[in-house]
């Protein structure tokens, strides 16, 4: 499958060195065409690098920017993503403070990302996860939720394929949930000593 990663960042890296893992065609797309290209040099030959133009021939866009990034490229490209499964990992958190989300009250990220390109497929993944954890082996849970179960169960698939625990959490109304776990998440790395490196998992 073909994925096209916007940013081009830590979790970029994490996400992308997954996915081309899993036997998928990655794309990087930045502003910066050098960092994309550098990025793509790093993850192998089953990547690209390209400057921030088009999401034709993609399959599933990741955001792999923080809220506002994320918020303005689907206002920008809302027809280019009709149709197509976006994945919104990002956290609209307060990082001076991390006591808060800064979505408007009763919306997530993923809300926001879906009211402004209304024709996407968006499904909320990857926001749980630290970059430094991805870009190791090993299995992560990956939460996913959208108001798509085909779109779902097509991220989950891509899950899989890069070794990473899918758990379908169901609609776009748990894009908020998941959120306020990732921002509690945050809020602690200092008090467990977690060094942005630990994980959110359901275990048996």
């Amino acid at each position: 499958m073909e994925v096209l990663i916007i940013g081009a960042g830590g979790m970029a890296r994490g996400i992308g060195l997954r996915l081309v893992r899993g036997g998928h065609q990655v794309r990087i797309a930045h502003r910066e065409p050098d960092k994309a290209a550098d990025l793509a040099e790093a993850l192998g030959a089953n990547a690209s690098g390209e400057a921030l133009d088009s999401a034709a021939g993609a399959e599933v866009i990741v955001l792999a920017l923080p809220y506002e990034g994320s918020r303005e490229i689907a206002e920008v490209w809302a027809d280019q993503l009709a149709g197509k499964i976006v994945i919104d990992i990002s956290n609209p958190v307060d990082y001076e403070t991390f006591d808060a989300l800064i979505t408007p009250p009763g919306k997530s990220a993923s809300d926001e990302i879906a009211e402004a390109a209304p024709g996407a497929r968006v499904v909320k993944a990857f926001n749980t996860t630290f970059a430094s954890r991805l870009a190791t082996t090993g299995r992560l849970d990956v939460f996913i939720a959208g108001d798509d179960g085909d779109a779902r169960k097509t991220v989950a698939g891509l899950c899989t394929d890069a070794d990473l625990r899918p758990i379908d959490v169901g609609g776009l109304k748990h894009a908020a949930t998941l959120e306020a776990m990732q921002l509690l998440h945050m809020k602690v790395q200092g008090e467990i000593e977690g060094n942005w490196a630990t994980a959110l998992a359901f275990a048996p």
